[in-house]
């Protein structure tokens, strides 16, 4: 049984570019009331919003492509796949939270559980044997969570300061969807490598 198989690399290849062709045609959409600099994406999938149905779709496709590459990652250790599968369900549409204006409590509060599971995923995935694939070694791992910390730092300073938030948030969640597709290709890579060496 393969620990990673290749078609892992298709789920977890097209989440970043669903992710963000979704927030620019969902942008487009919304015109030029719309300020990617210093607005979120969630912004982009409000109830009224003129693009909201493809940020939404983005969403949900995104979370799809979460939870395929979750359940292909079989080298990854059960919690940071959980962590992953579950990390991208807070961002689904929603009847608990849904977002009115992209700036609710409840949309809010529900966005962090999301972003907490994303961020923590990397960590939990880790493996700390010195044959696990690159991205799975526990050095790596941190560095990944770390990135997403400050990231979200990053985001929550320029959200008080009401400055670039749109930027900081793209940022982050462009690693967060980014992040799985290392995996996989460090997966795929390492197990391409160990099959070279028994030849």
């Amino acid at each position: 049984m393969l620990l990673v198989p290749r078609w892992v690399l298709l789920s977890s290849g097209f989440a970043p570019l669903l992710l963000i062709a979704g927030w620019v045609i969902a942008a487009v959409l919304e015109g030029s009331a719309y300020d990617p600099v210093t607005q979120t994406i969630s912004v982009l999938a409000a109830y009224g919003a003129s693009g909201s149905w493809v940020m939404t779709g983005a969403f949900i496709a995104l979370g799809v492509c979460h939870l395929l590459t979750a359940w292909g990652l079989r080298a990854a250790a059960a919690a940071g796949r959980a962590a992953l599968a579950g990390g991208e369900w807070p961002r689904w549409p929603s009847p608990w939270a849904p977002p009115s204006s992209g700036g609710s409590l409840g949309h809010g509060s529900v966005a962090a559980v999301g972003f907490v599971l994303l961020a923590l995923w990397p960590v939990l995935a880790a493996d700390g044997r010195r044959t696990a694939p690159w991205a799975l070694r526990p050095t790596p791992s941190l560095a990944a969570t770390a990135l997403m910390v400050a990231g979200a730092a990053w985001f929550l300073i320029e959200m008080h300061r009401h400055g670039m938030a749109g930027v900081a948030e793209r940022v982050v969640t462009a690693v967060q969807s980014l992040w799985p597709f290392v995996v996989v290709t460090s997966c795929l890579r390492h197990r391409t490598d160990r099959e070279r060496s028994t030849a």
